[in-house]
């Protein structure tokens, strides 16, 4: 495993379409722990592939202990809404406000490439949410309201 940069906003990387994972091999798995690690080194919830460079549709969230991956992600079901702060590792000093589903089923596929379905509410389906917009070049600040700098 290996700590990597976190891509900031500015970067174009942020703002385009995540790329299909056609092949789950031994740089997918790096990718996944690379990420792993350093979402935990910056205290993150969550965290997408574009996020650390790499134009692949792969993103981690790990909330009370439990560690989801989703390579290929696709929201198959949400709904109700959810309004809360919210904060991104790519957009360092802001929080904004920001209106979710309060209930997201999330498919796709886990390291060994077999198919997950996930079911998140409330702040779980927040952070679903937030990294999956990463992965279609969507940023918190995009749909947030009430964005302001923090130190």
């Amino acid at each position: 495993m290996a700590l990597r940069n976190i891509v900031t906003e500015g970067d174009d990387i942020l703002r385009k379409r995540s790329r299909e994972v056609n092949e789950i091999n031994d740089r997918i798995i790096m990718i996944l722990d690379d990420m792993l690690e350093t979402m935990r080194y910056y205290n993150g919830v969550g965290i997408a592939a574009p996020q650390v460079g790499v134009l692949k549709r792969i993103f981690i969230v790990e909330v009370e202990d439990q560690l989801f991956e989703l390579i290929n992600p696709e929201i198959v079901e949400e709904s109700g809404s959810y309004v809360d702060e919210e904060a991104c590792l790519s957009v360092p000093g802001v929080i904004g406000i920001v209106d979710r589903p309060n209930y997201v089923k999330i498919k796709g596929l886990n390291r060994n490439g077999e198919e997950v379905v996930y079911e998140g509410k409330d702040f779980l389906a927040k952070a679903f949410c937030h990294e999956y917009d990463h992965l279609n070049g969507t940023l918190f600040i995009d749909k947030a309201t009430d964005i302001r700098n923090v130190e």
